[in-house]
């Protein structure tokens, strides 16, 4: 258990004469004699046992805690205690806005802590997003450029390492951009054209209560990791592109080869070594099948495009010109990857 928790505790102690108990989120007992409890949501009063339970964060971690008695005096220390220990495990204070945010980002704040940051700057209720900023250049410089493109009081760029930083977007109806993803692109080239950094933008999704503004920044940062492993082109990626990839992501590995092996046998695993031959079908994937676009942009001839479509084929029984064939290859790249 938290040392700074034991404090707390002991001072509660010596201040009130309150003596409490404490017990991991399972009902675990880390410190006290009172008895584990049953299942604990808000308060709850057990007569029989004679004590009454109520749960509490102290710092980004929960606990269940208990306070012997089962009366409307106990119940009345519940509540007080719960606000105590939140408000005493609180990182937060003194902070700059910045850092508040920073943090509340990382999920190192309390819930007790993202309701201060909601109050104390005026958090509006509504949904919200978070892009994650990747930029080889100076943070301070770049989070002072995207600053100057927050749209209401309530957006706010956030430094969160060196080259990193994070921008907190709340989906205005006003607002001039169709998606947060359109917004991005916008920062991306004006980072580009006024400060020469090349950036690359994750997008997160959005939440509906800034209390969840953490998952998001999540989704944003594993948004620029799965772009990476795939090679992903384009310096705007979306959370949403690689569901698929953080899906097949949490399969164990040794079920990954398995999958694998199903879909491959010898000579199709030795083509996708071939970097061209891969890169061409990828193209063309990105190019929504499409045989011209795809030549265009490799700058080939619409024959070697079409041989190596046929090639392909010929080795892995995949037609890509095929809508369901070329998901199956869209995973097996994936899976390929992972592996």
């Amino acid at each position: 258990m938290d040392q700074d928790l034991r404090n707390c505790i002991r001072g509660i102690r010596e201040s009130t004469g309150i003596e409490l108990s404490v017990f991991a989120p399972s009902g675990k007992p880390l410190f006290g004699s009172a008895p584990a409890p049953a299942a604990v949501e808000g308060c709850v009063q057990d007569a029989a046992r004679g004590y009454t339970y109520f749960r509490a964060s102290f710092r980004t971690a929960e606990y269940i805690f208990a306070v012997e008695g089962a009366g409307k005096v106990q119940k009345n220390y519940a509540y007080l205690l719960e606000g105590l220990l939140e408000n005493a495990g609180s990182r937060a204070i003194g902070l700059s806005k910045n850092e508040f945010a920073r943090r509340i980002l990382l999920g190192e704040c309390a819930p007790a802590d993202v309701r201060r940051y909601i109050v104390q700057y005026s958090v509006p209720d509504m949904p919200c997003c978070v892009l994650a900023v990747s930029a080889k250049g100076e943070a301070a410089d770049v989070v002072e450029l995207l600053a100057q493109y927050a749209e209401n009081g309530a957006d706010c760029a956030v430094p969160v390492s060196k080259g990193d930083c994070a921008f907190i977007r709340f989906m205005d109806e006003q607002s001039e951009y169709q998606s947060a993803a359109d917004f991005a692109a916008y920062l991306a080239r004006s980072l580009w054209e006024e400060l020469g950094v090349q950036a690359t933008i994750g997008v997160g999704g959005v939440v509906r209560r800034f209390e969840d503004v953490g998952k998001s920044y999540q989704q944003a940062g594993a948004a620029l990791r799965l772009a990476a492993m795939l090679r992903a082109k384009g310096n705007v990626h979306s959370y949403r592109e690689f569901v698929l990839m953080k899906m097949l992501e949490d399969i164990p590995e040794a079920k990954l080869s398995e999958y694998l092996s199903m879909l491959l046998d010898g000579a199709a695993k030795e083509l996708l070594k071939d970097e061209d031959m891969v890169n061409t079908a990828e193209e063309f994937l990105e190019n929504n099948l499409n045989v011209s676009e795809t030549s265009r942009t490799l700058y080939m001839h619409r024959n070697t495009l079409m041989y190596r479509l046929d090639k392909l084929e010929r080795v892995t029984g995949l037609n890509l010109r095929k809508f369901s064939d070329a998901v199956t290859f869209r995973v097996i790249t994936i899976l390929n990857r992972l592996v």
